[in-house]
């Protein structure tokens, strides 16, 4: 792959270190990425400040800069997804989907206004609420969504007139570096700089005074650190952290009319999505039937590298993840748990596991009360309603969750009860423009998406006039 450079005020930044980046689809180096070192890092803060001073005022620039980023990325569309599926293994198809969704929320985020609320308005009081931007921005990123996550968090943070020092994940630094190469003729100077490198760039990020707000997406044990090194300067934290989603099945659903959709949003990414169905409740009495629907799905899915076309299922993004997987099927095997289908690593390059399928497994398996984010779906056997309700929501997580019925009001009504920011009902994972997104509980703190996201990189400032 051709080289890749940092951003930093608006230009390159070179280094004199690089860090491999491995292709998860043949387990070799593929490029090397830039090892910013702590002066660069003070530089790009340095640089979002001296920006903030000008950006935060001007929304017609902030309006037109990120609609011609969103051209700027179509334009690259097909460069950009080819990074993605060789730095993180996804199939291209879902590549360019995830680049269709970038392009989205830069344009919509682009023309989202919040106007100013008024509180009073009379002959001897004027009482308005604004919103201002929040200050600069350090965005830390995950590996599964590189440049999706990354620009779920740009958009609406550059929209509401702050600006952004972004690292992504050491393991899928690629596409963003190239993001931020495209930035550079479209946004001023300082608005967004991408850096690269280890953990520790993100403990230097998070701890600089510059920044007044940190935008994290990625694991609890992480975001707990990240809390703690904010608290001191008490910047503001939004927290997207880990989900171990659940799919209650109900007693009145057709398997035929949702095995599809179950096996689609449980495998897609390689299991590597953090409101993937992780778990599945299903009655007794449809158990058996599920679990033939699942496993044939499973056998029948063609998993090979990302690029080729035909590939439905790519390689787990990195070595720790692939053991991670193979440890926790291991672990439920061991334990009484029966391998319908998968249930092992495939031989040859890469990090490819095959698309795997657990029964007889109940609460209290690792397999079941962790977040696996790999290609393993458990299937849980229940007996009535609130019974399974209580099963869903014993746990630390509460990202999201969903309701397969053919009462599409049953599940509707059954959605408030349980724990989760999100709960679909004949869907998973599924989003319209303006929907918001968040956990409850250990899956973090604040919300992405829509007004509310954009709100989210805002402080509350009232203008109280005495006429």
């Amino acid at each position: 792959m051709s080289e890749f450079s940092m951003t930093i005020d608006g230009g390159g930044a070179a280094t004199e270190t690089a860090f491999p980046v491995t292709n998860p689809a043949t387990g070799e180096v593929m490029a090397e990425a830039p090892e910013s070192t702590r002066g660069q890092v003070d530089e790009a803060m340095s640089a979002a400040a001296r920006a903030f001073e000008s950006w935060q005022y001007d929304r017609p620039l902030r309006q037109k800069a990120l609609k011609d980023l969103a051209s700027a990325v179509e334009a690259n569309l097909e460069e950009l997804a080819e990074v993605i599926t060789m730095e993180e293994g996804k199939p291209l198809g879902e590549s360019r989907s995830e680049l269709g969704d970038v392009v989205n929320d830069l344009r919509y985020f682009a023309t989202l206004e919040v106007p100013a609320e008024i509180v009073r308005d009379d002959e001897r009081t004027a009482v308005r609420v604004l919103r201002r931007p929040a200050g600069p921005v350090a965005a830390i990123t995950p590996w599964n969504f590189p440049l999706g996550t990354a620009v779920a968090k740009i958009a609406p943070a550059l929209a509401a007139g702050c600006t952004v020092v972004l690292k992504p994940s050491p393991y899928t630094p690629l596409s963003c570096l190239r993001f931020g190469e495209l930035s550079r003729s479209v946004l001023p100077a300082g608005v967004l700089s991408v850096l690269s490198g280890s953990n520790e760039v993100g403990s230097w990020m998070t701890e600089h005074p510059v920044p007044r707000m940190v935008s994290f997406t990625g694991s609890v044990a992480t975001g707990k650190r990240i809390a703690a090194s904010s608290a001191p300067d008490l910047k503001r934290v939004i927290l997207e952290l880990g989900g171990n989603d659940p799919a209650i099945i109900l007693d009145d659903a057709v398997v035929d009319d949702i095995a599809d959709a179950l096996f689609a949003n449980a495998f897609a990414n390689c299991g590597q999505v953090c409101v993937a169905i992780k778990r599945v409740y299903v009655p007794d009495a449809l158990h058996d039937e599920l679990v033939e629907a699942l496993v044939s799905r499973a056998k029948a899915a063609k998993v090979g590298d990302g690029r080729l076309e035909a590939s439905e299922i790519g390689p787990l993004c990195n070595q720790m993840q692939f053991d991670r997987v193979s440890e926790l099927v291991g672990d439920a095997a061991s334990r009484g748990a029966r391998v319908a289908a998968g249930g092992h690593a495939i031989d040859g390059p890469g990090y490819f596991f095959e698309p795997t399928i657990l029964t007889d497994v109940d609460d209290g398996l690792r397999i079941v009360d962790e977040e696996q984010f790999g290609p393993v779906l458990p299937v849980i056997r229940y007996d009535g309603i609130e019974e399974v309700l209580k099963r869903a929501n014993a746990t630390h997580f509460g990202l999201g969750a969903s309701i397969w019925t053919s009462d599409a009001e049953r599940g509707s009504a059954l959605a408030p009860r349980v724990d989760s920011g999100t709960v679909w009902v004949n869907t998973h994972q599924s989003a319209v423009p303006g929907q918001p997104f968040g956990g409850v509980k250990w899956s973090g703190i604040g919300v992405e998406g829509g007004p509310w996201g954009l709100l989210s990189f805002t402080e509350v400032q009232a203008i109280h006039v005495a006429k």
